[in-house]
C-alpha cells in the first residue's frame, strides 16, 4: 500500500491518495480535484473511495466533484448530515483495499463527526502501519476544540481527549501518521512543518499530550484559544451540503477602467490587489485591499473580505488572475466579476488616480520613537500569542483578522506604524485602514524579525 501526500501552501492543507492493488483512495481532497484524477491515472489506478475526516471549515473539499468525476464512494463519519449521496462509516468498520484494509477509528473532538483512517497490511503485521488524522492529531498539536454549535469548547476537548488516548495512541508507536493540515492552519495552535510524524514521536513530543490529566487538556486547549472565523460556519453548510464543480465556472471578464469604476459603485465590491508587497505600496487603486499571492492568500481573503463578496482582481500577470480565482474558489469564495484588463497601468494610463502606502524602516521607527515632541502610535498585527517572543514597547495589539471591527481603538490623528512579523500581514492591514480612511499611516518594512535584528535589545 503506497500514501502519497499533496499540500497546499496557502491553507496549510494535507490531502492524500492511498492506492494499491489497482484502486485508490483519496483522502480530504481539495476543491480543484484534477491533480488526483491525474495522478492515479499515472499510477494505473482507479478511485473507488474518498474518505473526509470531517466536514472542513477552513476550506471547500471537492469531495462531491471527484466522484462525480469518478464514480468513487464518498465516506464520511457518522452524524455528519451531509445531503449528498454518501457512506456514513462507524467505528471500527473495515474496508477491504487492495491487499490490506482501511480502518475506521471513530475520533471525535474537532468536530463530533470525526475519523481517522488506518490503514492496514495483514500480510505485514495486523497493526495498522498508518493512519490518516485529520485534524485530531497534527505534528506538534491537536484539533481546535470549538466549531460545534451543539457543544462547549470544553466538551469538544474532552472527547478529544478520549478519542486521542483511548484510539490514537493505542496505536504501534512506529506508526505513521499523517495529518490534514501543516504550520499556519487556523485548525490548530502549535502545528509543526514536518510532513508527518509518528504516534511514538507525538507521545513524547506532543504539547497537547504532556497534559497529566483529561482536566489539564482541557484547560490547555480552551485557555487563550484564537477566535474562530466568522467564515468557518458557512464553510462547514457548503461542505455539509457538497459544492458545485469548479468546471461549470465561467471565463472571467476583463473590465476597462472605466467599467470598474462603475463596479466600484457597487458597496459589495470588493477591489482584491494580489501583487508583492512593494508593488501594490508603490501604487493601487484607491481603496483597495491587498493580499498578496505570496502568503496565506485565500484564508486571509475569506477572513477580511467575506465569502459573499463581489470580487474585482488586481493581478502583476495574467497567470496570476487564474491563480487567485483558483485559490478563492478553495474556500468558497466564487464571486469573482472580473479582472483590471493591462492591470495597474493601463488604470494609470487612462488617467486615475493612485494612493500608495508609506515604507519606514526599522531604524526611522527607532528615531520617531526617540523624539520628544511625541512618539507615534505602534500597531503589532501579529497574533497575541507571536508576542511572547518579544514586542515593542508600548505597541497596540490588534490580529489583523480583527482589526476590521476595532480600528475605534485607533488614534487617527497620530502617525501609525504598521508591522508584523514579517511584512506580509501589515501590507494588508494598511490597505484595510487606507480604505477606511486612516491617513496617517505606514507599513514598517521587515516587519518585527527585522526590528530583533537591528535592535536586539530594545524591545
Amino acid at each position: 500500500m503506497e500514501i502519497d501526500r499533496f499540500y497546499l501552501g496557502c491553507l496549510a492543507h494535507a490531502s492524500y491518495l492511498i492506492w494499491d492493488g489497482g484502486e485508490a483512495a483519496v483522502v480530504d481532497p481539495q476543491r480543484d480535484v484534477d491533480i488526483y484524477v491525474e495522478a492515479a491515472r499515472s499510477r494505473g489506478v482507479e478511485i473507488r473511495w474518498i474518505f473526509e475526516t470531517h466536514l472542513h471549515a477552513d476550506f471547500v473539499s471537492g469531495h462531491v466533484e471527484l466522484a462525480e468525476r469518478t464514480g468513487a464512494t464518498i465516506c464520511l463519519g457518522e452524524g455528519s448530515g451531509a445531503g449528498f449521496a454518501h457512506r456514513s462509516l462507524a467505528d471500527g468498520e473495515e474496508i477491504l483495499f487492495g491487499s490490506g484494509l482501511l480502518r475506521v477509528m471513530a475520533t471525535p473532538g474537532h468536530t463530533e463527526e470525526s475519523i481517522c483512517i488506518a490503514a492496514v497490511d495483514p500480510a505485514k503485521e495486523p497493526q495498522p502501519f498508518a493512519v490518516m488524522t485529520g485534524d485530531t492529531l497534527f505534528v506538534g498539536d491537536v484539533g481546535r476544540p470549538d466549531l460545534s454549535d451543539r457543544h462547549t469548547p470544553q466538551e469538544l476537548a474532552g472527547m478529544l481527549y478520549d478519542s486521542v488516548h483511548q484510539k490514537l495512541l493505542l496505536l504501534p508507536d512506529d506508526a505513521l501518521a499523517y495529518p490534514a493540515h501543516g504550520a499556519g492552519s487556523l485548525c490548530g495552535k502549535q502545528m509543526s512543518a514536518d510532513a508527518s510524524s509518528t504516534i511514538g514521536r507525538e507521545r513524547r513530543s506532543n504539547y497537547a499530550l504532556q497534559a497529566k490529566s483529561r482536566e489539564q487538556f482541557v484547560e490547555l486547549l480552551t485557555s487563550d484559544l484564537p477566535a474562530r472565523p466568522a467564515y468557518f460556519h458557512d464553510e462547514v453548510q457548503r461542505n455539509r451540503a457538497g459544492a458545485a464543480s469548479l468546471s461549470d465556472q465561467k471565463p472571467l471578464e476583463g473590465l476597462t477602467p472605466e467599467a470598474l469604476r462603475r463596479a466600484m459603485a457597487d458597496p459589495e465590491a470588493v477591489v482584491l490587489d494580489t501583487r508583492p508587497v512593494m508593488q501594490f505600496a508603490c501604487a493601487h487603486i484607491p481603496g483597495s485591499v491587498h493580499i498578496g499571492l505570496s502568503g496565506q492568500f485565500a484564508s486571509w481573503a475569506a477572513r477580511l473580505i467575506g465569502l459573499a463578496a463581489s470580487v474585482v482582481l488586481v493581478t502583476e500577470d495574467e497567470k496570476a488572475i487564474e491563480e487567485s480565482r483558483t485559490r478563492l474558489a478553495r474556500v468558497g469564495m466564487e464571486n469573482v466579476i472580473g479582472f483590471l484588463q493591462g492591470g495597474l497601468v493601463r488604470w494609470i494610463q487612462a488617467g486615475y488616480a493612485v494612493n500608495y502606502v508609506p515604507q519606514v524602516s526599522v531604524q526611522e521607527v527607532a528615531e520617531w520613537r526617540a523624539r520628544e515632541d511625541g512618539s507615534p502610535t505602534i500597531l503589532d498585527v501579529r497574533e497575541a500569542g507571536e508576542r511572547s517572543t518579544g514586542s515593542l514597547a508600548g505597541s497596540i495589539n490588534i490580529p489583523l483578522g480583527q482589526l476590521p471591527t476595532r480600528t475605534a481603538e485607533l488614534d487617527r490623528s497620530r502617525m501609525l506604524f504598521v508591522h508584523c512579523k514579517g511584512g506580509y500581514r501589515s501590507s494588508a492591514a494598511t490597505s484595510l485602514l487606507q480604505r477606511m480612511g486612516f491617513e496617517n499611516i505606514a507599513n514598517m518594512t521587515g516587519g518585527f524579525d527585522a526590528w530583533q535584528t537591528a535592535f536586539p535589545e530594545i524591545t
